[in-house]
């Protein structure tokens, strides 16, 4: 059995967000493919009771490396379900907690953007009424700021019929194409 995440090595934890950065900078640098393996080593090697903080990181990057919407969804969904995790079971770290916490909104957005791009206009406006939920939870600061402004391009494109079956899918807003426009507290 694995132990929990917070009895973990100093070293160790840095270590593995050390990789998840450089794979985050290959994405960001063009080179999905590369990212992608690295991410996928990554998660293959990380606990999925241990690990939970870094589980979630993984996921919620690997998604946007994905070339299908589908996947693209199941890794953001993974993503979503290790910070639950994380959150309902105060595993982990206290700051772990946090950030996650200050995650949330950007979850739920990236999981609009995947509804959007499958053409489900009801659940893509379910999971941006959960980002704006979630955003009151943060700072009044730059980050919140960004995240608002991307909650409502993608509304807006919704109302503009970009979720609508032969409705155009479009760039979400971001210079990485996410939809929080590469705004991210762990970046």
């Amino acid at each position: 059995m694995a132990e929990p995440q917070q009895d973990a090595p100093q070293g160790a934890e840095h270590a593995t967000m050390v990789r998840i950065g450089q794979a985050i900078m290959l994405h960001r640098g063009g080179d999905r493919e590369e990212a992608r393996n690295r991410f996928a080593a990554l998660w293959t090697e990380t606990d999925m009771d241990a690990d939970l903080f870094h589980r979630c990181t993984i996921a919620h990057y690997m998604a946007d490396t994905q070339d299908d919407p589908v996947d693209e969804l199941a890794w953001d969904l993974r993503a979503l379900a290790a910070a639950d995790a994380l959150e309902q079971d105060g595993a982990g770290r206290a700051e772990h907690r946090t950030a996650v916490r200050s995650l949330y909104p950007s979850l739920y957005l990236d999981l609009a953007a995947d509804h959007v791009k499958l053409g489900d206009e009801e659940a893509a406006r379910s999971e941006l009424e959960q980002a704006r939920c979630r955003l009151g939870a943060l700072p009044a600061d730059a980050y919140r700021q960004g995240l608002l402004a991307a909650v409502e391009r993608l509304e807006k494109r919704i109302a503009d019929g970009a979720a609508s079956p032969g409705g155009r899918p479009g760039d979400d807003g971001g210079p990485d194409g996410g939809p929080d426009g590469g705004l991210d507290p762990r970046a």
